[in-house]
């Protein structure tokens, strides 16, 4: 894409322009990478001491920074300077991708009974099974599956070497990054003399409009009903979500986090990395989990909730967890105490050790 003007940019999305309007911008980059050719932005106050050295073109700044900004050259000033950088990267990749052509790739497999809307795009060596619905403007990409009797919404895009199972559904405007499995069988198993015998899962996965899928993540298909991903939820690569799992509207959850069969998870959760859930348990609205935090046991209430002896909300996860640092010393001090105690000598008979300290001194009475 050739270069624009930052009065282009503020005609697209908005902001209070400070400065010259007609600087050409190249690329978006982080303040300490930009050069005079490129735009960035200063959301963190933490690294408002950058904003001073930084050579950007122009810098997009809360309102309290902007006469700080302007001083040193350009600025766009917005209320919330991270959502302005995420819609210019929005508006920057549709204007540098290349629209894709729409049709079938001679190399891809499209079963009898498939439905493929005219502007969709499947591509070589995709797989499309019977039954199965890929709307309007959709993209199956190289190596992709969508397994018979699947539906893939308007908008949504499966990368290369994506799964969508059989029966699947995935709603509008989704992305689905390489590698996801969608609708693989949860595990299920019988015990039965020393050995497991497999419990068939019978149901499918059923995913909401606006969601995004990580790479390589797995959501299997629940064992009866359905394992449910609700509107705009976002999954990090990496991440394991078991059957019957329900996944409330706008949870975000970071990579490598593993979720046990039939949890419950409300909206606007966020879980972050390395976080375990285990089967059976709820997690109301607006929980919000920290990394690597074991959670045992279902969360009534809203808040944050860190740790694994075992977790806790946050704040009294941190006073033990201060107080478990101190251990080995307390225990020192413990022991020390002890050996002193030992040392003393027997109290006088009928008294306590520190009796004679403790007893008033009385002063001696004088007739006036």
């Amino acid at each position: 894409m050739s270069s624009v003007t930052l009065s282009d940019i503020a005609a697209a999305l908005g902001g209070e322009l400070l400065g010259d309007a007609a600087i050409r911008i190249e690329a978006i980059a982080p303040l300490e990478d930009a050069t005079p050719a490129h735009i960035s932005f200063l959301a963190n106050p933490r690294y408002r001491a950058q904003l001073q050295s930084t050579r950007a073109g122009c810098v997009i700044v809360a309102p309290a920074l902007g006469e700080a900004a302007a001083a040193r050259g350009a600025a766009l000033v917005t209320p919330d300077p991270y959502l302005y950088f995420a819609r210019l990267t929005q508006w920057w990749a549709a204007r540098t991708r290349p629209a894709l052509p729409a049709g079938v790739h001679p190399a891809a497999v499209v079963e009898e009974g498939a439905h493929i809307d005219p502007s969709a795009r499947v591509e070589a060596l995709a797989f499309v099974g019977a039954g199965a619905v890929v709307e309007a403007g959709a993209v199956i990409g190289a190596q992709a599956c969508v397994g018979r009797g699947a539906r893939v919404g308007a908008g949504s895009r499966l990368a290369p070497r994506a799964v969508l199972g059989d029966g699947c559904t995935l709603g509008a405007r989704g992305i689905v990054h390489g590698g996801a499995v969608i609708g693989a069988d949860g595990f299920g198993f019988a015990p039965h003399q020393g050995r497991w015998e497999k419990i068939e899962q019978l149901g499918a996965v059923r995913i909401g409009d606006d969601v995004e899928i990580g790479a390589n993540t797995c959501i299997d298909r629940g064992a009866l009903g359905d394992t449910v991903i609700e509107d705009g939820v976002k999954l990090d690569n990496l991440i394991q979500v078991a059957h019957n799992v329900h996944i409330g509207a706008h949870t975000a959850i970071a990579g490598c986090v593993a979720i046990a069969g039939s949890t419950r998870i409300g909206r606007h959760c966020t879980i972050a990395g390395a976080s375990s859930l285990v089967g059976h348990i709820e997690l109301v609205d607006h929980v919000h989990i920290s990394a690597c935090t074991l959670v045992t046991r279902s969360v009534r209430q809203p808040g944050r909730y860190s740790g694994s002896f075992p977790f806790d909300d946050n704040a009294s996860w941190e006073k033990n967890a201060a107080t478990l640092r101190q251990l080995h010393p307390l225990r020192e001090r413990v022991k020390a105490l002890e050996k002193a105690l030992a040392k003393r000598p027997d109290p006088v008979p009928g008294t306590t050790p520190s009796a004679a300290a403790e007893s008033p001194q009385t002063p001696e009475h004088k007739e006036p």
